[in-house]
This record gives structure tokens, sequence and C-alpha cells, in this order.
């Protein structure tokens, strides 16, 4: 008999579906429409008379509502025929009709037949990850590395972070992957993206620690690595111990090692450092930036930021319009949002120094849809340190939210105004609109219930809050919040620590809390305690409320000197902390 291409003689005979996404299966409830046939083209054929008619059969079956016998009849002769393309439709089929099992099946049989292709492979990970077995998935992964050419092998292995991103069983998954990964981190050319990979995945499940151990694997291996350096940047913007150090000794390889990917992780860097009030580290950086050559613009905008934040308002300016003229020689799109940050800051020293024209000429070189919010949340409040508080409220609201996210920013941006020009009666307002729209919110439920403390409605914060707690149990600034509320209030103090204590097992790093505990042990008697968990506190976070708290602990063990001496340090980071303004005044110093 003679043969003809298994293409030609089915596009023939066949006019219906033949593939549906995975993605598409695993989501709707609806069956999909056929789809035109889309057959591969191989060179010859094993196709019979017998196999014809099978899979015209099957075609047919399908095509009369009939899946289960469609699958099949495609499946036996993928079986009888080793061939590829009638595996692949199988599977397809199996998936049109949402039978995940079967789909499974039929595809671990293309594997057992072509355990060195590819394509079955990765249909076995898509469908496994349809069906929410993430304890399955090593297998087809190790092979998927496996087969991967060795100048994508690295490609592969970053990328699974994001293929396994959507599963809920995180350990499983992790454990998975594990097994997966071991022999890519015993061999040299992968071993780095191997503990990246790791690493983000231990992330994932909730394990910093054991991150920061991939992270510190993956540049011992590679030292110059970028994606390891960014996951011990991620970590250092979780103040995981230790990330800092790691991310330094990245720092100290060859500029020229890590390529291109350096300096927007260096000045990343800087930002967190800032954001941290590490002064004292974010200057050493910025020197070892201007010392590059030739030192990037945005030195001068962090560097602007900087002495921003710690009050040095001259050299702020003169620094952030050196960076608008060296931004200028630059392309338009790689520096719009250093120019509007920069925009932004330098209006906001000029309204600090009541200079509302200038502060207003400052806006008005944004260009037009950067970050339009937190442009109108600038002028408003230029308008309400004129006493145009109304207008400045209109402002915000207008023009009127296209969406529900919108709505939500402009509600947010509303309070901030209110709360920063000590309106917190109206700001709590807001906040009870939002709230209502929102319901859900926990970060809204949040706000609300942190301004209701701030009007004296002691009462009603301590209602929102075990409200929030008992619909969303690891929402742990509620439980620091509350503890640090009865604490600050001398009440219930056991209680608070509880509280405290709670939210501490939660996030263990987190200065903020640590403060919440050394305040709580200081009301209970416990001064030794208290110095001992400010003072670790204090190094994590430099921050003017922490240091009102540890110089109080100070003062009442009668070392007067050193409370002095951070408070000090606590009025250069912000003169107007209204809690060390409150402790001062309280204990009538004058540092």
């Amino acid at each position: 008999m003679s043969r003809a291409p298994f293409t030609t003689l089915m596009a023939a005979a066949i006019a219906c579906t033949l593939t549906t996404p995975f993605a598409a299966w695993a989501q709707t409830d609806t069956p999909p429409r056929p789809a035109p046939p889309t057959v591969d083209t191989p060179t010859s054929s094993d196709l019979d008379a017998e196999l014809f008619y099978q899979l015209l059969l099957g075609e047919l079956q399908l095509r009369e509502n009939d899946p289960g016998a469609a699958f099949s009849l495609l499946h036996d002769a993928a079986q009888r025929t080793q061939r590829p393309e009638l595996y692949r439709r199988a599977v397809e089929i199996a998936l049109q009709s949402r039978a995940g099992n079967a789909a499974l099946s039929a595809v671990r049989d293309w594997v057992r037949a072509h355990p060195d292709q590819e394509e079955p492979h990765r249909y076995e990970l898509q469908i496994l990850l349809a069906l929410n077995r993430p304890a399955d998935i090593g297998t087809p992964l190790r092979h998927l590395i496996r087969l991967a050419p060795a100048d994508r092998r690295n490609d592969v292995i970053a990328a699974i972070p994001q293929t396994v991103a959507r599963t809920e069983d995180k350990s499983a998954t992790l454990k998975a992957l594990q097994e997966a990964l071991k022999p890519a981190l015993a061999d040299p050319h992968t071993a780095a993206a191997a503990w990246v990979t790791l690493g983000r995945l231990q992330l994932a499940n909730g394990a910093p620690g054991e991150a920061l151990r991939s992270a510190q694997q993956a540049l011992a291996r590679q030292p110059h690595s970028p994606t390891g350096a960014a996951l011990a940047l991620e970590l250092v913007e979780r103040e995981q111990p230790g990330a800092h150090a790691a991310f330094q000794a990245f720092l100290q390889t060859p500029p020229e090692a890590s390529g291109r990917a350096r300096l927007p992780l260096h000045l990343t860097f800087v930002r967190l450092l800032l954001d941290q009030r590490r002064w004292a580290d974010a200057t050493q950086e910025l020197d070892r930036l201007r010392r590059s050559t030739p030192p990037p613009p945005e030195v001068w905008l962090l560097q602007g930021l900087l002495d921003g934040l710690q009050h040095r308002p001259q050299a702020a300016e003169a620094a952030l319009q050196r960076y608008l003229e060296l931004a200028q020689a630059q392309p338009a799109e790689d520096n719009r949002p250093g120019r509007t940050q920069a925009l932004l800051q330098l209006a906001q020293m000029a309204e600090q120094r009541q200079d509302y024209a200038a502060a207003n000429a400052w806006l008005d070189q944004i260009d037009p849809g950067d970050d339009i919010l937190a442009v109108q949340l600038r002028r408003a409040t230029v308008l309400a340190r004129q006493g145009q508080l109304d207008r400045a409220r209109a402002l915000l609201r207008h023009p009127p939210a296209r969406n529900d996210a919108e709505l939500r920013r402009q509600w947010l941006a509303e309070a901030q105004l209110l709360r920063d020009v000590g309106q917190p009666t109206l700001a709590y307002a807001v906040y009870t609109e939002a709230a209502a729209r929102f319901p859900d919110d926990a970060d809204l439920a949040y706000e609300r219930a942190m301004a209701a403390e701030k009007t004296g409605r002691h009462d009603e914060m301590e209602a929102q809050l075990r409200a929030l707690i008992a619909r969303q149990p690891d929402f742990h600034h509620a439980y620091n919040a509350l503890g640090y509320a009865l604490a600050d209030r001398n009440e219930r103090l056991p209680e608070a620590k509880a509280l405290i204590q709670k939210a501490l097992a939660a996030a263990p790093n987190d200065p903020f809390i640590l403060d919440s505990l050394g305040w709580v042990e200081f009301r209970l008697g416990h001064h030794a305690e208290a110095l001992r968990v400010l003072r670790d506190a204090y190094q994590r976070r430099p921050d003017a409320e922490i240091a009102a708290h540890l110089g109080e602990v100070h003062w009442a063990a009668g070392q007067h000197e050193a409370a002095l001496a951070i408070w000090r340090e606590g009025l250069r980071l912000n003169p107007d902390n209204p809690t060390l303004r409150q402790t001062l005044q309280r204990l009538q110093v004058t540092p």
C-alpha cells in the first residue's frame, strides 16, 4: 500500500478541534469550542488503512461530543505507533474535556516512549500544576533541566520559581524541588543558579534564614552573580540578619565581572539603606558610587534624599538640582521616575519653609501623567498649609475615580493629607468611609483603627483591631498595635506583652515590634531586659520614636548622660517626632 504524509490525509479527512491550552482547561467551567486542526508534519507515516480509520473515528467521536471515546482511540493509536503527535493529540483531547487524570496517564506513557524529548516532560509539569499536585513536579522538572541545552540550562532553572508561584502547598513544592535541583546543585556550571532558585522557593515558603544561606552558597560559587546578589538584596529589604554582609561581599567583586546588572542593584541597595535610616552605610555606598567612572546621575538624587532625611535642606536642594541638570543629558524615558521624585522632594522642602510659590513652581515642572496622585497630594498639602483645606480635599477627589483601585488610592491620599495637617478626626472619617466601601481590606481596617487611637477612641481602636485579628489571624501588625497601645497606657500589661510576643513570632526582626516589646518590659519594671531589647531595636533601625523609649529607660535607671545622647540622636533623625517631643516635655528635659 502506498503511503502519504500523515498531515495530508488527516487534514483532508478531518475538520474539527485539535488543541485547547491547558490553562484554559484548568480555569474554565465551560467546555471550549472546537478549534481548527493543528497537526505536525512528519516526513513519513505509519498511516495504514486501519490506523487511518481509527484516527478518523476518534476525531468524529470528538465532534459528536464523546471525548472519552475519542481519547481512548487516540491514546491506543499513540501506544501502538509511539508517535509523539498522537500522544500530544490524546493529551489535548483529555485536557479539552477536563479529564485531568486521563491526560496525566497519557502524557506519562508519552514520557516513557520518548524520555529524551523535552515536550512530554513539559506537558507533564503543566498538568501536575493544573491538578495541584506539587509533590509530583520534581521528576519532570529534573528532566527539563537535564534536557535543556547547556547555554539555556541556567535560564530554565531561574524560571522555576515563577513557574510554581501559584501552587497552594508551598512546603510540598519546596520538598519536590529540593530533590529536582540536586544534580544542578552538584554541577559547577549550574550551582549558583540552582542555589538562587532554591533560595527564592525557601523565601516563598516563609524561611528567610534558609533563603539567606542559599544566597550565600550561590555567591560562594559565583561571587559576582547578579541573581545571587538580587536574592541577598531582597533579604536586606526584609532586614534579615546577615543579608547586608552578603550583599556587601558582592560589591567587593570587580565591577566588570557582574556586568550591567551591578549598578541598578547597587542603587537599590542605597535606597533600602535610606528606608532603613542607616545613614552612615548609605553615605559610604554613595561615596563608593561617586568614585565609579563615570558616576551615575542617580548618586545626586540619592544624596539629595539622604540630606533631606537628615534635615540638611540646603545640601539636599543643591544635590537634587545637580541631579536634574545631569539627567537632562539622558533619554527622557530613562530618568522620568527619578526626575519626578526629585521635583516632588524639592516641592516638599519649599513647602516646609513656607515658600508655597516655589513649591508650586517645582510641581509645575513634573510631566503630566507622572504619578499624578502624588503630585496632587503635594499640591493639596500646599493649599492646606495656606488654610484652604476644603480646596485641598476637593483637589484629591478630582478627577473622579474610574475604578475601585483609584477610589481607594484617593481616599488614602486624602486621609494622609488630613493626618499631615493635624486633622485626625477628619482623617478617621475618611478611613471609616473607605472601610465601609472595602470591608475586606485588612490594611484599611488597620489604618482606621490607628486613626481611632489618634482621636482618643481607645475602645473603638481595640474593638476594630480585635475584629481584624478575628478575621485575619496572621495580620501581625494588629497584634503589635494593640499590645503597644495597652503598654503605652500602662494597662493590662501581661496581655499587652502576650500580644506583642505573638506579633514578634511572625516578624522576629521587625525593629518596631522589638520597640513595643522593650516598652512593655519597661512598663512591667524589667529595666535591664527593656534596655537590651530597645538597644537591639535601635541598632536595627535608628528611629526617633525608638530613641524616645530607649532614652527614657536610661533616664529612669539614672543614666542621664546616656539618655541625653540618645535623645539628641533622635532629634537629629526627626526633630518633629511627636513621641520624642512629648517624652522630653513630660520629663522636663532639654537635651
